[in-house]
C-alpha cells in the first residue's frame, strides 16, 4: 500500500532541513543539487530533491524562483502511532527543540498521547501514541 509523501519546498535552506530531520528520525538521506541534476533554473549548488528514506519519508527541495516555499496553515503532518511511546516521546523533544511547542504531549481525556508543535523550519507536526496494556 502506497502514502502520500510529503514534498517540502525550502526557501534556500533544503539541505539543512533535511539533514536535521535525518538527525531526528534516522534513515537515509539523498541530497542532489541543481548542478548534480543537470539543471539551470536554480543556482547549481541549491538542493534540487532531496529524499529521507527510513521510520519517517519524506522529500523536499530549495523553493525555485516562481515557487512558494513551504507555509503551514490549517495542517500537521501527522506521526499518530507511527513507532513505540519512548521513540515518539523523542521525536516530540527534538523536532521541538528550536521550535515551538502549540500544545505539549501529554495524556488525554480518551487515553491516548499527543501533542503538536511548529519546528525550527515552520514546519506542524501533530505527534500522539496509545499505550499498549
Amino acid at each position: 500500500m502506497s502514502a502520500p509523501m510529503p514534498y517540502l519546498l525550502f526557501p534556500g535552506n533544503a539541505a539543512e532541513a533535511l539533514r536535521h530531520y535525518q538527525s531526528v528520525f534516522g534513515g537515509a538521506l539523498q541530497l542532489r543539487d541543481y548542478a548534480q541534476a543537470g539543471r539551470h533554473d536554480g543556482p547549481g549548488d541549491a538542493i534540487a530533491h532531496g529524499q529521507l528514506s527510513g521510520p519517517v519519508a519524506l522529500a523536499g527541495a530549495d523553493a525555485g524562483v516562481d515557487d512558494d516555499a513551504v507555509q503551514m496553515n490549517g495542517m500537521f503532518l501527522s506521526l499518530l502511532g507511527t513507532a513505540d511511546a519512548v521513540t515518539l516521546t523523542g521525536w516530540f523533544d527534538a523536532l521541538a527543540d528550536g521550535g515551538r511547542v502549540i500544545d505539549a504531549l501529554q495524556k488525554r481525556p480518551w487515553g491516548d498521547f499527543d501533542g503538536t508543535l511548529s519546528d525550527r523550519y515552520g514546519i506542524r507536526w501533530l505527534v500522539g501514541f496509545r499505550l499498549e496494556d
